[in-house]
């Protein structure tokens, strides 16, 4: 019986999307700088997110809040001895300050590049007067 020759599959991805507003999901939910910790804690654990974008009172990025940023916090709230209970710090004082984005025309490839070079989970897309207007994420 003679065997039939397999043919190897293609190992690439392909990528559909042409830029970065075919990629981002809209309107993406944000913390505000202002609020509290507990606040910022008890909005992640309801919505179920490991990071949100921090907004300024304009409504531009300003940082990113993260589980580990949050963790951080709590470590060294320990350290001190500060009360468990009592949290009056802000989510500007313990969010990472700093946002990697892209613009909506943004190249789908360069998106993917970015987001393999910087090794993040989310790019923030921002308009042309730096508001937030969509993310795209990695998972």
């Amino acid at each position: 019986m003679a065997s039939t020759p397999t043919v190897p599959r293609a190992s690439g991805l392909i990528l559909d999307a042409v830029t970065a507003a075919d990629l981002m999901t809209p309107n993406p939910m944000s913390i505000r700088a202002e609020a509290t910790v507990p606040e910022a804690i008890a909005w992640l654990t309801e919505k179920g997110f490991s990071a949100a974008p921090v907004i300024d009172e304009s409504g531009r990025p300003i940082g990113v809040l993260s589980r580990a940023d949050i963790l951080v916090h709590e470590r060294e709230r320990l350290r001190a001895g500060a009360d468990p209970v009592i949290d009056g710090a802000l989510v500007r004082d313990i969010m990472t300050p700093a946002v990697f984005s892209v613009t909506p025309q943004t190249p789908g490839e360069q998106v993917v590049e970015q987001l393999l070079t910087l090794n993040v989970h989310q790019l923030y897309v921002v308009d042309e007067e730096q508001f937030l207007i969509g993310v795209i994420s990695a998972h």
